[in-house]
């Protein structure tokens, strides 16, 4: 029998939202299985019990509360999913966002390891750009100059970082409205989020129409996430997921003391100061980021100017990795272990498996007193990104791997976290 969760996600989306502020329309504020409260557009799944879909959410809808949303921001979805291991994953429809992600440590105490605003506008709104748990892209990462050329054709984009292009520009899908869809089976508590980037959004050319799947496995404490896209004109793609994880907890302080392993990573992409690549692709043996073995985080940070902002090469792939990038940007069918991050005062481990050929290694480097949840204040190094991608600046660079998909070759990219 197929689980599904015990309440509806409501899809309002950017229109639907938009009618809800305009018409007053009702709004599904709270859809527990239980009738407790909830926060503003909020669906609970994974509690476990059975049903069919349809029941569902009849169910859901019997418990429906009326009431005008203050904002456009709180009428947007926000979805919780949640294991019987003790995990909990809250996604909002802005930007496909990550907000919370609970987590049990050696002793069974659970803490939220993603850094995060207090409410939803705060993901859209906030300065600086933090890009906390955001999808970002289309082309996610930095693309120097802010241009790039296919076929002939030269397309100019947005600069937001200097004389670079970031993460798809300033109105990247980390600030779109995607639908949500509830995607639960009896092996994870899923959801689906979509969003359609029409030709000349920030420049890139081509219609590109993107799914993002999160699933959280019912047996264990692993978040899926898989990113699909296709277009109908040539164009870059590097769609990332960019969470910032402390395991010790959001505001537990700094992630100096954390440990790190990036598997095969046996070579990295220089950066020049603007942070854009240089188009090398280096060994990092007897260097600070040689992570080959494991190493503190704060072990040799100062000897790398501001932080790690850095791409590694995974998979001992090294220079030859554009010879193994597939058109649809992957390097195997399967996530594979790329890294090991691991807290000592909590005793979490998270593992980071992926099907892209690199990853980006950020260390907070910018975080400057972000007003985060729950009176959080982070500062530099409060978090740090491990974010599975294609190289930065691809599109411009011969040595690296192809990032431009066209018709018919759809995109994906799948990234896992796992934590004991």
């Amino acid at each position: 029998m197929v689980r599904s969760s015990t309440a509806a996600v409501v899809a309002l989306g950017a229109t639907g939202a938009a009618a809800a502020l305009g018409l007053g329309l009702a709004v599904v504020l709270s859809l527990h299985a239980r009738g407790g409260g909830g926060g503003g557009g909020t669906s609970r799944a994974g509690s476990g019990r059975s049903g069919g879909p349809s029941s569902s959410l009849g169910r859901a809808l019997s418990r429906m509360v009326t009431r005008r949303p203050a904002s456009f921001y709180e009428a947007l979805p926000l979805v919780k999913l949640i294991n019987p291991a003790g995990m909990q994953v809250h996604i909002s429809a802005m930007g496909a966002v990550i907000t919370k992600m609970i987590v049990p440590d050696k002793s069974g105490r659970k803490a939220d390891v993603v850094l995060g605003y207090e409410d939803v506008e705060s993901y859209s709104t906030a300065q600086p750009v933090t890009y906390f748990g955001a999808i970002v892209g289309r082309c996610a990462n930095r693309i120097a100059g802010g241009k790039f050329t296919i076929d002939g054709e030269t397309f100019n984009l947005l600069k937001n970082d200097g004389d670079n292009a970031l993460h798809g520009g300033s109105m990247g899908l980390h600030k779109r409205v995607f639908e949500v869809r509830e995607t639960s089976t009896d092996d994870y508590d899923g959801v689906e989020l979509s969003y359609n980037s029409p030709d000349g959004e920030e420049g890139y050319p081509g219609n590109l129409y993107i799914t993002v799947a999160y699933r959280l496995s019912r047996t264990s404490n692993q978040l899926s996430t898989e990113i699909r896209a296709s277009t109908d004109a040539a164009t870059p793609v590097n769609i990332v997921q960019h969470s910032y994880f402390n395991l010790a907890g959001h505001s537990a302080g700094d992630i100096l003391g954390h440990t790190l392993r990036v598997v095969g990573g046996d070579h990295y992409t220089p950066v020049s100061a603007s942070l854009a690549p240089t188009g090398e692709i280096l060994p990092v043996a007897g260097t600070p980021f040689d992570f080959t073995s494991t190493h503190r985080i704060g072990e040799r940070i100062a000897k790398t100017p501001g932080g790690y902002d850095h791409n590694f090469v995974l998979f001992g792939l090294g220079p030859q990795t554009r010879y193994a990038v597939r058109p649809n940007g992957s390097v195997s069918d399967s996530p594979r272990l790329a890294a090991e991050l691991h807290d000592p005062s909590s005793g979490r481990t998270m593992q980071v498996l992926t099907t892209a050929p690199g990853m980006q290694f950020y260390s907070g480097n910018f975080l400057d007193g972000v007003a985060g949840k729950n009176r959080a204040v982070y500062q530099k190094h409060a978090g740090l990104c491990l974010e599975t991608q294609a190289f930065p600046d691809s599109v411009n660079q011969p040595t690296f791997p192809n990032v431009v998909i066209k018709p018919g070759e759809p995109y994906r990219h799948e990234v896992v976290y796992r934590f004991t």
